[in-house]
């Protein structure tokens, strides 16, 4: 399996790990709201209910961008390769080693440590569209590329 694969699979697993712990906290709520009953402390009982439906909306939100993120991921072709960085691109610096797809953090891919982000971050942004021998600055530091595919 070659590397760039390797890292979209991790960052699958990852985004599906996301997936389930919403469905899970959704679930949990629709539980709650269901077998709350009407207590006799009325605005109790409201004050709850509303709480619930507050997290119900907010896991909502959740799950709505979960979903953004998987559509990202599934636009990422891993046997296509470019000279210049761009979605999808495993490109190693002479710091850091960066996969350009979602912001998923540290993934190992082998032996070796690369950064799962997505090309909106402010890294993302300064890596697009540079190729090999290319350097950046960020956050006052010097990064030259050296490979990318």
């Amino acid at each position: 399996m070659n590397i760039k694969e390797d890292l979209y699979n991790t960052c699958e697993v990852f985004i599906d790990n996301r997936l389930k712990t919403v469905q899970h906290t959704i679930d949990d709520i629709k539980k709650s709201l269901t077998s709350e009953t009407k207590s006799s402390a009325g605005d109790k009982h409201e004050t709850g209910r509303a709480m619930l439906q507050l997290e119900r909306e907010k896991a909502g939100n959740q799950l709505a961008e979960i979903q953004k993120i998987k559509e990202t991921l599934a636009k990422i072709g891993t046997t296509k390769t470019s000279d210049i960085v761009n979605i999808g691109s495993v490109v190693y610096t002479s710091n850091l080693n960066y996969f350009i797809s979602i912001s998923a953090g540290e993934l190992k891919a082998g032996n070796e440590t690369f950064y799962a982000i997505s090309p909106s971050t402010p890294i993302g942004q300064l890596l697009l569209g540079k190729t090999v021998g290319d350097s950046i600055s960020f956050r006052n530091q010097e990064f030259i590329i050296n490979e990318v595919f």
